[in-house]
């Protein structure tokens, strides 16, 4: 007669006495290999950033600090440098209208660069962040290619075009839309004109990488539902692309703050602007000191700009992604 397997509490595992399963040795866990010693992630990571923190402690922190403290020295006759530590210096440049007059008049070349340059970048970028055409990457490339000429050379070109005898002047005075040239080289007027066009690919390059919330079915949705145009841009694009305009916005003002080449040859001399004025002061004049000031107080208006984009940065993340966040 054959034992019914199911009546055994020996071949069924769930049916064995509850002594017997407890004397089984419970399987141990499997073991957790651990990366061997000076090999961890942290060091790699360190010895990946080495080669450039290292470039970055030799370009631009030891000047730094070298700036700094040459800040802190006073000026002497013919050129000599007191070594000190006093912020005589400082006081002299703060206590200055001229100088004054300098910082006033480079903020302002910045912000109105930076308005005009993002006036007629911004089409250009939607414009090309949208088209589904098979030449965008063309139209891309060309709209970068004056990247490819060095900001001198150009700087040249725009003195050709508004210069008395220009190419404006000619045609207008042709025209006989003017009597007399206008006075577009050799003052602020001119400056302005050629940095927002020499800037103008680096904005450009901004906001199309920026605009990478703006989702053409939204545009689509907006308008079967009936709004206009108007409305659709004001209340879908404009806020869906202002990341990328901040992004552009901070970089053309930083560029046009440290512009040194065009306030020189398009203002004539007669364009005053922080990064001309250091050159005069450290070149010309010899007042190191001086100028040393005058690049802390540069690197401080910086300091103010990007402080003030990390804030509308934040202020358009807490805006988009808040309600969001809230409802989920």
């Amino acid at each position: 007669m054959t034992a019914d397997p199911a009546a055994d509490p020996a071949a069924d595992p769930a049916q064995a006495p509850e002594d017997t399963r407890a004397a089984r040795p419970a399987k141990a866990p499997p073991a957790v290999k651990t990366p061997p010693r000076g090999r961890g992630p942290g060091r790699l990571a360190l010895a990946l950033l080495a080669p450039g923190l290292l470039a970055l402690l030799l370009t631009y922190a030891l000047p730094l600090v070298w700036v700094l403290r040459m800040s802190l020295n006073e000026s002497g006759q013919g050129g000599a440098i007191r070594q000190t530590l006093s912020p005589a210096t400082f006081g002299h440049v703060l206590g200055s209208g001229h100088y004054w007059n300098v910082i006033g008049q480079t903020v302002e070349l910045g912000v109105l660069v930076t308005f005009f340059t993002l006036l007629v970048s911004y089409p250009v970028a939607l414009f090309l962040a949208r088209t589904t055409s098979r030449w965008r990457s063309l139209l891309i490339a060309l709209a970068v290619t004056p990247l490819l000429i060095s900001s001198v050379a150009r700087t040249f070109g725009w003195m050709a075009i508004l210069g008395t005898q220009g190419v404006i002047n000619k045609t207008l005075t042709g025209a006989g839309l003017i009597e007399s040239p206008l006075h577009l080289a050799n003052n602020f007027t001119g400056v302005v004109i050629a940095s927002t066009e020499i800037y103008m690919p680096f904005a450009i390059l901004a906001m199309i990488s920026g605009f990478g919330r703006l989702d053409p079915a939204l545009e689509h949705a907006a308008a079967s539902l009936g709004a206009p145009r108007r409305t659709v841009f004001r209340r879908i694009v404009l806020p869906l692309t202002l990341p990328g305009v901040l992004t552009a916005a901070l970089l053309v003002f930083v560029l046009s703050l440290s512009g040194y080449v065009t306030p020189r040859l398009i203002g004539g001399g007669r364009v005053f602007v922080l990064a001309t004025e250091i050159y005069d002061e450290a070149i010309t004049a010899l007042d190191w000191p001086v100028a040393a000031v005058l690049s802390v107080l540069l690197l401080a208006v910086f300091g103010v700009v990007i402080t003030l984009y990390l804030w509308a940065q934040r202020a358009l993340e807490a805006r988009f992604t808040g309600p969001r966040e809230a409802g989920s």
